[in-house]
């Protein structure tokens, strides 16, 4: 099975909402199909609002518009701005 590396940015629709999605992308992201979340980090924005940079392996047979697709609440818009097949 190959895997591929994504890294998925997220930006919240309010600088409270960022908590709440925070504490529900992982759960979510592995009841899809990651395999694994490397991290989770906060990239700084505007105003005090940040988002989410989040890296994960994903198997490579599974379409990735699961992930374009994902409704959660909080989110304002997601994007994939990395994605690498990883060897190993």
């Amino acid at each position: 099975m190959a895997v591929v590396g994504i890294k998925l940015k997220i930006l919240p629709e309010s600088i409270e909402a960022l908590e709440i999605v925070k504490a529900s992308i992982e759960s979510k992201l592995i009841s899809m199909g990651a395999i694994k979340i490397s991290s989770i980090e906060e990239e700084p924005i505007a105003f005090g609002l940040k988002a989410l940079i989040i890296t994960f392996a994903w198997p490579e047979e599974k379409e990735t518009s699961l992930i374009d697709e994902m409704k959660l609440e909080g989110i304002s818009s997601l994007e994939i701005i990395d994605y690498r097949r990883a060897f190993g």
